[in-house]
């Protein structure tokens, strides 16, 4: 079974572009260093009656957007090869948190283990 790295992120709906260049440069990393899949979505419909909604659970701000994303790997171990790997590959290392399209400070993840694969 694969093992999952999942986020939750927050990002201004005018920054969405900037974001975008660089989860592009980041897939294009972990999956070089050994992801087997690297997904980046925006929110369309996050309409969920009566659950706890992702805006409500980002504290989302006006004229923020919703980013859920997730990487695919081939275990656990393998998860930490591929990490440790694209976190070292100077593409990402030369990014600067101060300019970054989002607060990081504000993004939710964590790794998850699949209890169902069809």
């Amino acid at each position: 079974m694969a093992y999952v790295d999942g986020f939750l992120l927050a990002i201004p709906g005018a920054r969405l572009g900037d974001y975008r260049r660089i989860a592009r440069l980041a897939g294009t990393v972990w999956k070089e260093h050994g992801a087997l899949a690297y997904v980046e979505c925006v929110a369309d419909d996050l309409t969920a009656e009566g659950a706890v909604t992702f805006p409500k659970a980002l504290k989302l701000k006006p004229g923020e957007v919703v980013v859920f994303s997730w990487i695919v790997h081939a275990s656990k171990a393998a998860r930490a090869r591929t990490n440790r790997k694209a976190m070292a590959d100077p593409r990402l290392a030369s990014l600067d948190p101060k300019t970054m399209p989002c607060d990081p400070r504000r993004m939710t993840w964590g790794g998850f283990r699949p209890i169902v694969e069809l």
